[in-house]
């Protein structure tokens, strides 16, 4: 529950000093790319709007954003999204988790194939 009494839930920066920003360039790691891939074609499809997946992103509490990576959160957002849609139900993600668990811990590293 978000106690502020200024009427802004805990996300909303606007107006507000959020200290420095860090601008060094960096190269995007493999599983970054497949999520922002991700994004495109799904709401391509029509899974998902922009709106829908701030949504998500802004419901995940503030916890979460001291706590995910940027792309962590939008994998979640993403994952919130395509179920709410009825791409995939909990039950099959659980079960194509498991698949690719069982694959090994080096199937899709990151590191590989760059």
């Amino acid at each position: 529950m978000d106690n502020r009494t200024d009427g802004r839930r805990w996300h909303d920066m606007g107006g507000q000093d959020a200290g420095p920003i860090c601008d060094d360039q960096h190269d995007f790691s493999l599983w970054e790319k497949r999520v922002d891939a991700l994004m495109i074609l799904c709401s391509g499809k029509g899974y998902f709007t922009v709106d829908g997946l701030r949504r998500a992103l802004e419901d995940m509490g503030e916890d979460a954003f001291e706590s995910m990576s940027y792309y962590e959160r939008w994998i979640a957002s993403i994952n919130q999204n395509l179920i709410e849609s009825g791409a995939y139900t909990i039950e099959e993600l659980g079960v194509k988790m498991a698949e690719v668990q069982a694959r090994g811990e080096t199937y899709g590293d990151a590191s590989l194939g760059q």
